[in-house]
């Protein structure tokens, strides 16, 4: 009688090693990571949480720009790109030379 085959992994399908060991923070809670660290650079340490930003909100778009990924990953990463970019004009505009 093989009615009782197969249902341990019914309930749980990531026991049969189909997929990869779970580990780390999901995409939802890095796009909010991505976002907090975006919104706290434009006002402190800009250089390190804007790239930071960026890091988190591509993790969280599952390192692909196509399809409709989640919306604070997106914004994590176009904020972390507007902060770097600010901070690294600021450090330029810093320096005298005039460059920009």
């Amino acid at each position: 009688m093989m009615a009782g085959f197969g249902n341990g992994t019914r309930r749980y399908p990531r026991s049969r090693g189909r997929m990869g060991p779970r580990t780390g923070p999901d995409s939802a809670t890095l796009g909010i990571i991505g976002v907090v660290c975006a919104v706290a650079g434009f006002f402190t340490l800009g250089i390190v949480l804007g790239p930071v930003a960026m890091i988190c909100g591509w993790f969280s778009m599952g390192r692909r720009w196509t399809g409709s990924g989640p919306v604070p990953a997106l914004i994590a990463l176009v904020l972390g790109a507007i902060d770097t970019l600010l901070a690294i004009i600021w450090l330029a505009g810093g320096t005298g030379n005039g460059l920009l």
